[in-house]
């Protein structure tokens, strides 16, 4: 647990659920870890850059809101208009000093506000300028997100911030580039700012809006209704607003003989970190949590030990929170280095041949493999539905409502039966319903991630 001296930083806390027990010859261990940060946001500005921003005032930020202006937007007009008012209510919501930019993005990308590879900086003034220059926005062209990424990126760059974030929005498939192309671009902008994205009526294409908000650790969401994307966007804007410490690392080291099988967010959503890691030294690897502000998330990490005798045991895994620090930065010596934020969490293993301990499953674990599980059949499920295989569709969407009822994950519970009849939700006995409208569809395998917190 770290403790600060400095005003408005808070605590980070770490959590390890567990049964360290493990009967002769197991070798695979399970931990759900619970990372908690309160008391004002995260470390931020205040403790790597305290130049940045005076006394009372959140950290230094910039934000790019990418904005789809490609000919779709015109069908029907009103999708347009709710664009330009819902990017108008993301600037009313920056806080003052942010530093922002508005892109226009078709099978280009173009800067509406303030132009010229600047960023503004949020005020009274510059907002009405920035609404002001929305107001000129209108459809047209084609659909190369990659190029509003990119664009975005060196914007952001330009500043000396802690915090850098987008807000993207579309409403249809990325046909104006290669699959490749956007897979690049969201290589280069991996690590150098956070994203969330939005897919605005049934057009959009899901898998590509979500990989994006993968890819860059935001969020993904739908707006079926145009109309409300407004109130979206200000939530997403006020959240961001909210973030004080970007590129928060959980790292993990493992002793000689052991081997990581997986790292995984499973609350508040499911991503699979495992492929991200980034060597941290000897036996370590760092996995990017992104940006953080008062909030709690839960990690599922899987460790495969060598094997050990009746009443051995050891150290599985040590887990703890990083910051990567520029060089020059305080306390980061020549190169940079890290800061470390106190936070650390230990991962057990046991041998035992008690039967009973060695097979009982920690209800974190169980909660959250079950939560990743009903992530996947949802998948594979409208996956296996767009296919027309029915009958397979029919077995793994029925297993989905099993597992929402089971784990209490009543949202989803919800979005399923608006693509099944549910007969039997407890043997997850349903039919698919013959006619379903696109945007309930989207919509579940959208959210399909999202999961409920495990009851402690």
């Amino acid at each position: 647990m770290a403790n600060f001296s400095k005003s408005n930083v808070p605590t980070f806390s770490m959590d390890v659920y567990q049964n360290e027990y493990l009967p002769e010859g197991g070798r695979e261990v399970n931990a759900i870890v619970t990372v908690t940060a309160t008391g004002g946001g995260t470390i931020g500005a205040a403790v790597t850059a305290p130049h940045l921003y005076g006394p009372g005032q959140g950290p230094s930020a910039a934000v790019a809101v990418m904005v789809d202006c490609s000919g779709s937007m015109d069908y029907p007009s009103t999708k347009m208009r709710n664009a330009r008012d819902a990017t108008a209510a993301a600037i009313d919501t920056l806080r003052d000093g942010v530093h922002f930019a508005v892109i226009a993005g078709t099978h280009v990308a173009k800067e509406v506000y303030p132009g010229g590879g600047r960023l503004a900086v949020a005020g009274p003034t510059t907002r009405e300028q920035a609404k002001h220059a929305l107001r000129g926005l209108g459809a047209g062209g084609g659909t190369a997100i990659g190029t509003w990424l990119r664009l975005a990126d060196r914007l952001l760059s330009s500043a000396d911030v802690a915090i850098r974030h987008g807000i993207l929005l579309t409403d249809g498939r990325n046909e104006h580039e290669s699959p490749e192309d956007l897979k690049a671009a969201l290589a280069e902008c991996a690590g150098r700012f956070t994203c969330d994205a939005r897919g605005v009526g049934t057009d959009w294409e899901v898998k590509e809006v979500t990989g994006i908000a993968a890819a860059l650790l935001g969020t993904a969401d739908i707006v079926a209704d145009p109309s409300a994307l407004s109130a979206d966007f200000t939530r997403m804007m006020e959240t961001a607003m909210g973030k004080e410490v970007a590129d928060v690392a959980l790292r993990v080291w493992t002793p000689v003989g052991t081997a990581i099988r997986f790292v995984k967010q499973v609350a508040p959503t499911v991503a699979d970190l495992t492929d991200r890691r980034t060597e941290a030294g000897p036996r370590a690897g760092d996995y990017p949590t992104g940006s953080w502000g008062d909030e709690s998330r839960d990690y599922h990490l899987c460790v495969e030990v060598p094997a050990a005798g009746l009443g051995q045991e050891m150290l599985a895994a040590r887990v703890s929170l990083v910051v990567p620090q520029p060089e020059g930065a305080a306390g980061s010596g020549a190169g940079g280095g890290v800061l470390n934020l106190g936070a650390q969490g230990l991962v057990r293993a046991v041998w035992t041949d008690d039967m009973t301990a060695s097979t009982a499953m920690n209800a974190q674990v169980a909660h959250y493999t079950g939560q990743a599980e009903l992530a996947k059949v949802i998948q594979q499920g409208l996956d296996l539905r767009k296919a027309g295989d029915f009958d397979g569709a029919t077995a793994k969407l029925g297993r989905a409502v099993q597992l929402a009822s089971v784990s209490g994950n009543a949202d989803t519970a919800k979005l399923l039966s608006k693509v099944v009849d549910v007969v039997d939700a407890t043997t997850g006995t349903v039919r698919l319903k013959a006619k379903v409208e696109e945007a309930d569809e989207m919509t579940l395998e959208t959210r399909s991630t999202k999961t409920v917190r495990v009851k402690k």
